[in-house]
């Protein structure tokens, strides 16, 4: 009777001689199993995909090594996809016999991978099937497991020796072409080595990526840079979306990929020098940034993904901490915070890029500042976004304003209007010009009227209210649209005076800061620059100021307007240029456009700016005797037409 120690030697004597057995099979029947491999390739590109897939020749090479010549995907009644002559590569057995591929070396010769695009047909649309709600997971992923699984697949198809050579990567979109050729790409020992040709319809460079891989230790150390003088341009963004790019260099670092428990950590750094961008919706320029780095940290958990606080984005010498969260444990709940902790005003301004800011240069400041935002989102309950935004100051000063001299609001100065790109006439604002209107020569009406629709809390607000802002956002996320701005009067005002009405990035960020520069130091006093937005701003075709708007309107001065009036002029500021529509064909008010005034009556009485003795003319028709009559003339006779930017509709108060 054999012991227990025979009894095991005789088991692992069955398992060596069954492995070998597999072994063997495998070595003797493996070039069969491949063309079984390549026939189920192709049989599902041609099921699946509609497309052709071809190797003319493949072999087993060694023990673990394949060739193959001739590779080719084309899909049918299209430009060929994939082409590559000669193809050798090995994978690791070991793994393999666990059901896992890990490519060992790889070389591939003589091939392009090509996307078309010839009208609205594209080569690769059978490869950009969106999923239906029958293909969605039912379950909810666990984001950790799933990316660490993603990346550790990537990572294995990534060999440990490779060597390219004349392999081009070409895109045709309707004639607009980008070739970008390797003509040499090699990782031995670590090191990555690299000669790149690009060519576009505009330009052709000479492009090197270098440095360190270790795709088995998940670490990485890679600079990609121009050999040709002069900075990298990025093909096809030009010709296609009309968005110039380039850099002089970019370096990115992968120092860890961890799986430490259910929590997946990925740390390293990235960074760019002499970055420059140009795009219509960006700047009217070139706006360069010189150097920036992001040393970044992502978690990614069960529930959620993360930039985690301890990562750091660096602009020259502007230095913040980032934090994004994409939590889905209970609810869908979004959330930014940004910590830029205490530094030198200047070095802030000076690390501003260039060109997006060009109203600012040559600011002067002393002092420090420190700043927080909090911002957060929950998809199921966006009534309670919170947005948060804190500054603190230290003796912060501004000593010199830079191209916009906001002191040249306290004095006399020429105002040009922007009119689709064109700059209008000029007003002269002071009291040279006829036409203008102190603020205590304004009626009281109007004021309050205009206040109440455009900005209440002027007077006590420093340029911005945070209020608004929620709300501005909570109708934007629910619209998916911009229906909605949060603009403050001095907003408003620094727009119209200083700024164009050009729809960019540049503007609206040189808005916010020349705002809160306006109202932080003040430059001006409130009622100072309540009564230059009130002689500055459009009230209809081609009438600017509240002295040109009371006479085309109603052949009054301004401190004669009668309630009625000034309820109207106030409800027509957001399109003044369409005031007509408001009128029937008799030249009296609308339903909707009384509804308004009515709505804006009840409104102030709530809020105690008006009284009742206020309102005792309420009812009395609102008739316009001045030059505008002849606009709501005209717009009943010409009933033909039809005006697209007619507005019918309440107004949101």
């Amino acid at each position: 009777m054999r012991t227990g120690k025979q009894k095991i030697y005789l088991a692992l004597k069955i398992i060596a001689v069954f492995f070998v057995m597999i072994v063997v099979g495998f070595f003797i029947f493996r070039n069969t199993l491949l063309e079984k491999a390549i026939a189920r390739v192709s049989n599902k590109m041609d099921r699946e995909y509609n497309s052709t897939f071809k190797v003319r020749n493949a072999a087993f090479e060694g023990f673990s090594g394949i060739r193959m010549e001739e590779v080719s995907l084309v899909p049918k009644n299209a430009d060929t996809l994939l082409n590559i002559k000669k193809v050798r590569t090995s994978v690791n057995f070991w793994k393999l016999m666990f059901g896992e591929v890990q490519l060992g070396t790889l070389e591939l010769h003589d091939g392009f991978v090509q996307l078309v695009k010839r009208g609205e047909t594209k080569n690769f649309d059978a490869f950009l099937k969106k999923k239906s709600e029958n293909d969605l997971p039912s379950e909810k992923r666990d984001y950790a497991e799933w990316a660490y699984r993603l990346i550790s697949q990537g990572l294995n198809l990534i060999p440990t020796d490779m060597q390219l050579t004349n392999l081009a990567f070409r895109l045709n979109d309707n004639g607009k072409t980008a070739n970008i050729l390797f003509s040499k790409l090699s990782l031995a020992d670590k090191q990555l080595e690299t000669s790149i040709n690009v060519r576009t319809t505009n330009f052709s460079q000479n492009w090197r990526l270098a440095g360190f891989a270790d795709p088995r230790h998940n670490k990485a150390d890679i600079r990609f840079f121009n050999i040709d003088t002069g900075a990298i341009k990025i093909p096809y963004l030009d010709e296609r979306y009309h968005f110039k790019s380039s850099f002089d260099s970019i370096r990115v670092k992968v120092d860890d990929i961890d799986m430490d428990g259910d929590e997946l950590h990925v740390d390293g750094f990235a960074s760019i020098a002499n970055l420059k961008i140009n795009h219509r919706r960006i700047a009217s320029k070139d706006v360069t940034i010189k150097n920036a780095r992001f040393d970044y940290r992502f978690l990614l958990g069960e529930n959620f993904i993360s930039i985690d606080s301890a990562s750091t984005v660096s602009l020259n010498k502007l230095k913040f901490h980032p934090y994004v969260s994409y939590d889905t444990e209970s609810d869908t709940v979004y959330k930014l915070k940004v910590n830029i902790p205490k530094m030198k005003a200047q070095d802030f301004i000076s690390s501003l890029p260039d060109g997006l800011f060009s109203h600012l240069q040559g600011m002067e400041a002393e002092g420090n500042f420190s700043y927080n935002l909090d911002f957060m989102f929950n998809k199921n309950k966006p009534g309670a976004l919170v947005f948060d935004s804190k500054l603190e100051k230290e003796g912060l000063k501004i000593l010199k304003y830079g191209d916009a001299n906001l002191s040249k609001l306290n004095g006399e100065f020429i105002y040009h209007a922007i009119e689709n790109g064109r700059e209008q006439r000029g007003i002269l604002v002071g009291p040279g010009n006829p036409n203008y209107t102190p603020l205590s020569q304004i009626s009281p009406y109007l004021r309050k009227s205009v206040l109440t629709t455009e900005d209440p809390s002027f007077f006590s607000h420093r340029g911005f209210i945070s209020e608004a802002f929620k709300q501005s956002i909570i109708k934007n996320i629910r619209t998916k649209k911009f229906s909605r701005g949060a603009s403050t009067i001095s907003m408003q005002l620094i727009k119209n005076v200083f700024l164009t009405r050009e729809k960019t990035l540049s503007r609206k960020l040189e808005e916010i800061l020349l705002v809160y520069t306006l109202e932080n130091n003040r430059i001006s006093s409130k009622e100072r620059m309540l009564e230059v937005y009130f002689n500055i701003i459009e009230w209809g075709p081609n009438v600017y100021g509240i002295g040109e708007a009371s006479r085309f309107y109603f052949q009054k001065s301004p401190s004669e307007l009668s309630l009625n009036e000034c309820l109207y002029l106030a409800t027509i500021i957001p399109s003044p240029k369409h005031f007509m529509w408001q009128f029937d064909g008799d030249g009296n008010l609308k339903s909707y456009a009384k509804k308004n005034q009515t709505n804006l009556t009840n409104l102030m009485l709530r809020r105690g700016v008006l009284i009742a003795e206020d309102t005792l003319y309420k009812s009395l028709p609102v008739l316009i005797s001045g030059p505008a009559k002849s606009f709501i003339r005209l717009k009943v006779k010409d009933t033909t037409v039809v005006d697209s930017l007619r507005i019918d509709e309440e107004f949101e108060f």
